[in-house]
């Protein structure tokens, strides 16, 4: 057997056991393709190299910032709704705004998709998603991996995940702990869940696998809502919102940020606040997506869990002196007063506490 009957073989073997080399080889040249859509002059080299690489410059002190993340379980929608591209928003976008929460301005970005049967089209239209925020945000799509995961993972589903870098001129980090009592929190609106309380909302509305045929639970999604005044699979579906073009202009302003995600609003304020204060919101002075009271009442959860799991309509929360609290609600778009910073105690649990009708959720 020659040389060549060997390697094809092997290959064949590999395709059986649910690892398509050949596929793979395909995809390169398509996903250089879109990360050349988002690239940055700092960039060295092409992509399909064993490493990227990106020369820092322009800072004094660069001090680098990181974040890995996922989307979760949204990723299950998004293949039920055949609406793919708009995962790869969500998971640049969900990192951009975790490394703003130290006042990073981002670099570059690398992803990781594992799936099992996922067409090649299917795998290209989640990395258009990832190259398109790339680019929107000015970040460079430095690399990233496609692994095939038969047994792992059922056919047909993925999962998707990134890593991104940033960078900040030391002493300009933005830490909380000049936070003090007098400032007032500012908050800017989510457009719906972003990435997280999927595994609920998926519960919520019986689009979970052991709710149906894949046909039916399709149906769902597809619905109309009339609370929602649209499909339910544009509500659920819609991608995270960066908060970077918001609030790139004014981060030295900026005393704290926190981006609301996994843990809710009280959990997510909480990790930026000093020892020494505690904040106060009112719910009412933002506005909450109606899919928030349609999964409140399919899956008849308590107020005070809905605030545990979801930002409730709150994307991000932004701390700022007093005296500098109505130019910024002029400044950033969207922006709300939605709060104050008061006296705190450190050993006291629940240091954030939410409004709402009157009473503390």
């Amino acid at each position: 057997m020659s040389q060549t009957e060997r390697i094809e073989q092997s290959a064949s073997a590999y395709a059986a056991a649910g690892v398509d080399v050949d596929a793979n080889d395909r995809l390169i040249p398509r996903y250089r393709d879109l990360a050349h859509t988002a690239t940055r002059p700092e960039q060295l080299g092409d992509v399909g190299a064993f490493s990227g690489l990106f020369e820092l410059s322009g800072y004094e002190r660069p001090v680098l910032a990181a974040s890995t993340d996922g989307v979760g379980t949204k990723v299950m929608l998004a293949s039920l709704a055949g609406r793919l591209e708009g995962v790869g928003h969500d998971l640049v976008n969900h990192c951009v705004n975790d490394i703003l929460c130290v006042g990073a301005a981002p670099l570059f970005f690398l992803d990781y998709l594992a799936a099992n049967e996922l067409s090649e089209d299917d795998k290209v239209a989640v990395v258009s998603g990832v190259a398109s925020a790339c680019r929107e945000s000015g970040i460079a799509l430095l690399g990233g991996e496609t692994a095939d995961m038969p047994d792992l993972y059922p056919a047909g589903h993925f999962d998707l995940a990134g890593t991104i870098v940033g960078v900040v001129e030391r002493g300009r980090e933005i830490t909380g702990a000049s936070i003090a009592a007098g400032d007032v929190v500012l908050g800017l609106p989510s457009n719906g869940l972003h990435t997280n309380g999927y595994s609920l909302a998926r519960q919520a509305f019986a689009l979970r696998p052991e709710d149906g045929s894949w046909a039916d639970r399709q149906t769902r999604l597809d619905r109309f809502e009339p609370d929602l005044d649209e499909k339910l699979a544009d509500s659920l579906l819609r991608p995270h919102v960066s908060y970077w073009p918001a609030l790139r202009g004014c981060l030295d302003r900026i005393k704290g940020i926190a981006h609301i995600t996994g843990g809710g609003i009280a959990g997510n304020i909480e990790r930026v606040l000093p020892d020494n204060v505690r904040v106060l919101l009112d719910s009412s002075c933002w506005a909450e997506p109606p899919v928030f009271e349609l999964i409140r009442n399919r899956a008849e959860l308590s107020t005070a869990e809905m605030y545990r799991v979801f930002n409730m309509g709150l994307g991000m929360a932004v701390v700022v002196s007093a005296e500098d609290a109505d130019v910024m609600v002029d400044e950033i778009e969207d922006a709300s007063r939605i709060g104050e910073v008061l006296t705190g105690d450190s050993s006291v649990s629940g240091r954030v506490a939410i409004m709402r009708a009157g009473r503390v959720v």
